[in-house]
């Protein structure tokens, strides 16, 4: 089973506090924004518009494998706590185990049913972007 697998059925079993609690913790738990990064991320590079929450995102691949790099404001504990997901889930894999994922994540895990519409809609966006970003570092088609 992936990451990713382990962490849809965690939260395809949580009620709603639960499913809070969990976003929280992986909100809590993503790595800031590496120095190189922040000069980019301050003049508005890499944002993914579609999410009302700024959120930015880098993908690098090293030997082969995904890093993510994102930025997501502590005040957006809920978006933070989905990307916390993406980062944690991806880096260290193939870019093919991240395009194996479910094509709609948001509804994998439960999300639609606990957040609001235009929450599901940037979350969405943020997960498109990374996927396709990986895809382009990639060179897969």
């Amino acid at each position: 089973m992936t990451k990713i697998e382990e962490i849809i059925e965690a939260f395809q079993d949580a009620d709603y506090q639960e499913t809070l609690a969990m976003l929280l913790d992986y909100s809590e738990n993503l790595a800031p924004l590496p120095e190189k990064y922040i000069e980019a991320r301050d003049a508005g590079f890499n944002r993914v518009p579609e999410c009302e929450t700024p959120v930015f995102v880098w993908i690098d691949l090293n030997d082969g494998l995904v890093q993510i790099h994102a930025d997501v404001p502590e005040e957006s504990p809920t978006v933070r706590g989905f990307v916390g997901i993406l980062v944690d889930s991806f880096n260290g894999t193939t870019p093919e185990e991240v395009q194996s994922a479910p094509q709609n994540l948001v509804n994998s895990l439960g999300l639609d049913q606990k957040l609001g519409t235009r929450r599901m809609f940037g979350l969405s966006a943020v997960y498109n972007r990374i996927k396709s970003g990986v895809k382009e570092a990639s060179g897969l088609q």
